[in-house]
């Protein structure tokens, strides 16, 4: 599950990357565009969080699903 929810964050990272391209591009309106470059930003940070190993060599996710039965 837990990998869908992450799927879904990429997902929605790019197209709002590509939205906020767009929307900078066509209609010059900054502030939203910047908007959604940093809720991209968050969110491609928090897969980022979920899935860089830590220092024992596990990521997150990692051990999240080694510990459901």
């Amino acid at each position: 599950m837990i990998n869908l929810i992450l799927t879904i964050l990429m997902l929605a990272g790019t197209g709002l990357l590509v939205g906020g391209v767009i929307m900078l591009r066509k209609t010059g309106n900054r502030k939203q565009a910047v908007l959604m470059f940093i809720a991209s930003a968050v969110m491609f940070l928090n897969v980022g969080i979920w899935t860089i190993p830590t220092d024992t060599g596990n990521s997150p996710v990692e051990t999240m699903n080694a510990e459901r039965p």
